[in-house]
């Protein structure tokens, strides 16, 4: 027996779920994202590198930018371009939260940016931490699950595009 739709063809509930799987996967960014930096300044002396793999070193720095080093020194500019872009991101969600995916990289984006603006805000910047060879600048958890939810909000919207859902 096929599940039952709405008038527009879709299940009831999909969008709830929806939200709730992008509430976890957003406190679980936040969670690892915290823990690991609370690890790293209880156990990196600030300025000191530790080979961690070959070619990657755990650092303890300090950022006040946003991701990667962009936009130093701007706290408040980086506070309100945050606030936009989450306002934007959830808003977006709010309309599209029946689109098949569309949580995974929804949580990995708010919880990303909620993982700095929690360092922000209680410390006055961002513990960096995983220091890429080539001059690459070190960056977190939650700079990561940014980048990685902004690739991935990219395939979920462009195959939901391509295939009508």
């Amino acid at each position: 027996m096929a599940a039952a739709t709405d008038r527009s063809g879709r299940r009831p509930g999909r969008a709830r779920l929806a939200w709730l799987g992008g509430v976890a996967v957003m406190g679980l960014v936040v969670g690892l994202d915290q823990l690991v930096k609370h690890v790293i300044r209880s156990s990196i002396a600030p300025g000191e590198e530790q080979r961690f793999l070959p070619g990657v070193e755990l650092v303890n720095t300090r950022n006040d930018g946003v991701a990667f080093g962009f936009l130093p020194g701007s706290h408040t500019g980086v506070t309100v371009l945050i606030a936009i872009a989450l306002c934007v991101l959830v808003g977006y969600f709010a309309l599209h939260a029946t689109v098949p995916l569309i949580w995974l990289p929804t949580g990995m984006l708010v919880g990303g940016a909620l993982g700095n603006i929690i360092d922000r805000l209680s410390r006055g910047s961002v513990t960096d931490f995983v220091k890429l060879p080539l001059g690459w600048p070190p960056f977190n958890l939650a700079d990561a699950s940014i980048t990685i939810g902004i690739v991935l909000l990219y395939l979920v919207i462009d195959h939901a595009r391509r295939t009508g859902t």
